[in-house]
């Protein structure tokens, strides 16, 4: 019985392109942070393992060269979902969209910062084991 190094799951294929990631990373945010928000009326510990789970996926199941992208789409992605949901609820009114927002970031921010960490490692691990070696003269 062979054991092999590397636990990747087997899928058909070599993975999801960079624009498949950011649609299934999107839609996976826009709707449980939609449903959250629309549920408690702010953002939690729903959208924030969310997050963590999208960005773990997206580098797991993208392609090589798709980490950048895994990244980067999360946080922007929970950006225009609250955005959005705020416009629709509370209007253009300056003062409350920009308190609203930033409540909800800061509600979610040790989420963000663990999912950046892990995501930024990775893709720099990624680029730094892609640069071939100098050959010693």
């Amino acid at each position: 019985m062979s054991t092999t190094p590397q636990n990747r799951p087997k899928i058909s294929g070599p993975g999801l392109k960079k624009e498949g990631v950011v649609v299934l990373q999107s839609f996976f945010i826009a709707f449980f942070a939609g449903f959250e928000l629309l549920i408690r009326s702010g953002a939690g510990i729903v959208s924030g393992l969310i997050i963590c789970i999208v960005l773990f996926g997206g580098i797991r199941f993208g392609r090589t060269g798709t980490t950048y992208v895994s990244v980067v789409t999360p946080p922007l992605a929970f950006a225009a979902t609250v955005i959005t949901y705020l416009i629709l609820t509370v209007g253009i009114s300056p003062s409350r969209l920009g308190l609203d927002f930033i409540a909800s970031l800061a509600s979610i921010a040790p989420y963000l910062l663990i999912s950046a960490l892990y995501g930024w490692f990775m893709f720099l691990n990624e680029r730094a084991k892609a640069r071939a070696p100098k050959p010693r003269d």
